[in-house]
């Protein structure tokens, strides 16, 4: 029973909550960033490189072959491409660069709202026009 208890006091925690809602909204914006990045900046970035397609470049070691058939017979097995696919390295690379940076302005952006909200005009502080003023209002008051 104590390990129940304790189970729920550490889920109940807002802590957890926070953090469940964080990784809740930090994938759906994932999901806006990474749509960002695929359909919107690269295919003309694509176009200014020559239409070229990052995910598409690769190395192939090894060809791939088709199976080969006598009837119903297999004759030879198939064999798959073998290919060091470095064109989704530099895509997967580009991809997490832009969003850093999505992610980077963001927070700038917030920073400045949030700083803006918590800064409060401070009282501005009287002139010695105003103090002297007032020095000779209370001294005309205690006459």
């Amino acid at each position: 029973m104590g390990l129940y208890k304790e189970f729920k006091t550490f889920i109940m925690k807002g802590n957890v909550l926070d953090l469940a809602i964080a990784v809740i909204i930090g994938g759906a914006f994932g999901k806006i960033v990474a749509s960002l990045v695929n359909d919107i900046i690269m295919p003309p970035i694509g176009l200014i490189l020559g239409k070229v397609d990052f995910k598409n470049l690769k190395v192939v070691i090894q060809s791939g072959k088709e199976a080969v058939m006598n009837g119903t017979s297999l004759v030879t097995p198939a064999v798959s491409e073998v290919s060091v696919n470095y064109g989704m390295f530099i895509q997967n690379t580009f991809d997490f660069l832009l969003i850093a940076l999505c992610i980077f302005l963001v927070l700038k952006v917030y920073q400045k709202v949030s700083v803006k909200e918590t800064e409060k005009p401070a009282p501005a502080k009287p002139s010695n026009e105003e103090k002297l003023l007032t020095e000779i209002r209370d001294l005309l008051k205690n006459k």
